[in-house]
């Protein structure tokens, strides 16, 4: 059976050149041009047969995707540059952890997906109050690391219990190093001297690395110690037991494999970096595209503005039936996820040879790079994939697309296991926000999209606030 073939090797750079050019260069282009979205290459230097490789599969594109997805055709890549969180459960391998994922993932979607701080938490009134005055100096500002400090502490309240009141300002430590973390892990990737782990850590970059790393170790560790030391009060753990819904470091602490083992201290910790780090920044990403997406696009604004209010009523607070209800919103978060998705990559390591339908087949140990980004605006699968669309969202229309055309949250048995919370957390956020401002763009200051680990805008994302609020002045 033929093997897809790369691109000659370059003796100087291997294939980091081509790698970072075909993983890049379509984010910046739009890819008006790009059919498949699918990326493969290897991570390591000096293979004489596999580099960077765009599919050419436009009628196939769905079931190369199914083949790609199968659990029993790859594992998850074994990077050294992410000491933070790869032995957790978006990252270890075989059956036990497919198990215990499987275990853990159903409750915190049952748990912590819908937890009942979420609708009144502190974080959001203080981002809406911090709006509120730099709405008044009526100029355009970065909406981008605000919504950041809150996605991170409405993340450590809803799955640990607790927020970090330091949040507010931009010298919190744990923001810091998971912001330092995110720009050098992407610089790592990019940077083909720094794929050597000795060279790595010598350098200035993997000395800060390694201090970002520690930094959120330790507050990593600080989380675990403070829960197991209430855990150990009788009166605590009744309190723990009675809540209506568990928050996620409970399900972990609770967790048990098959002989009844719980998890250890460091398995522990490698699930709350996990879901800390991979949570709050593409929760940050979601929200701010969103607000991006509704200025620019000011009717579907108001639509999503008259639904919320129709459904809120007399009330002055949301309840948890009233999500379900933001039909409209929920198109819109989709369609700005479809057009800006969070993530605009995801990667998987084949363990095992895949055949595809045109009788070509990629070896062990390929490097695949899943470009959602791509995908999201493929012509053959999207039409018209540029213009801004939430009726492709309507029940009539996702039932007639495959379900990989649209996999904000990767797909798979290796999809974001948050998915449930992010998607609730949107809605709560962007539906007080629509009901506190009206956003609108800033001509001078339109976002350049800047594909990291997450999409990101290199200039920012800058927007006018008029609030709504009676006796605002505004």
């Amino acid at each position: 059976m033929p093997k897809v073939r790369g691109q000659a090797l370059s003796l100087r750079a291997g294939y980091s050149l081509e790698v970072t050019q075909a993983s890049l260069s379509p984010c910046r282009k739009l890819l008006p041009s790009i059919m498949a979205g699918l990326i493969i290459h290897r991570l390591c230097w000096g293979d004489p047969h596999l580099s960077a490789f765009l599919f050419p599969y436009v009628s196939c594109l769905a079931q190369c995707l199914v083949v790609l997805l199968r659990p029993a055709s790859w594992c998850h890549p074994s990077l050294k540059s992410l000491p933070l969180h790869s032995s957790g459960l978006e990252a270890r391998q075989g059956t036990w952890c497919m198990g215990e994922r499987t275990g853990v993932c159903g409750s915190l979607r049952e748990e912590a997906g819908c937890p009942a701080d979420l609708l009144t938490l502190p974080s959001i009134s203080g981002l809406q109050d911090k709006w509120e005055e730099k709405a008044r100096e009526d100029k355009s500002f970065d909406i981008f690391c605000d919504v950041g400090y809150m996605a991170l502490d409405s993340l450590m309240k809803c799955t640990f219990g607790k927020g970090d009141s330091s949040l507010g300002h931009r010298d919190s430590s744990y923001y810091s190093a998971v912001r330092d973390l995110t720009l050098l892990m992407q610089q790592r990737i990019e940077s083909f001297q720094y794929h050597n782990d000795f060279i790595y850590w010598l350098t200035p970059h993997g000395r800060r690395f390694l201090r970002a790393c520690q930094a959120a170790h330790d507050h990593t560790d600080q989380v675990i110690r403070e829960r197991k030391a209430a855990l150990q009060d009788e009166k605590e753990q009744e309190k723990i037991q009675n809540r209506r819904h568990l928050d996620f470091l409970d399900i972990l602490l609770g967790a048990r494999d098959e002989n009844g083992i719980k998890l250890s201290d460091a398995d522990l910790r490698a699930e709350v970096d996990t879901f800390m780090f991979e949570g709050h920044d593409t929760t940050t990403s979601g929200i701010s595209w969103f607000l991006y997406c509704m200025a620019l696009y000011p009717q579907h604004q108001h639509r999503c503005r008259e639904e919320v209010c129709e459904i809120l009523g007399d009330r002055d607070s949301f309840q948890w039936d009233d999500l379900v209800k933001m039909t409209y919103l929920t198109m819109c978060i989709k369609e700005s996820f479809r057009l800006y998705p969070p993530v605009p990559q995801v990667y998987r390591q084949l363990s095992k040879p895949v055949n595809f339908v045109d009788g070509r087949s990629l070896p062990a140990g390929s490097l695949i790079s899943l470009h959602i980004y791509a995908l999201h605006r493929n012509s053959a699968v999207w039409p018209d994939p540029e213009v801004f669309d939430p009726l492709r969202f309507s029940s009539e229309n996702v039932a007639r697309r495959h379900p990989f055309a649209f996999m904000p949250f990767s797909a798979g048995p290796r999809n974001c296991i948050g998915q449930q919370f992010a998607m609730n957390e949107m809605k709560v956020v962007t539906a007080l926000c629509l009901l506190r401002f009206e956003f609108a763009l800033d001509p001078l200051q339109l976002p350049v999209k800047m594909p990291q680990l997450i999409l990101r805008s290199k200039n920012g994302i800058h927007l006018h606030l008029k609030s709504l609020r009676l006796g605002s002045g505004k």
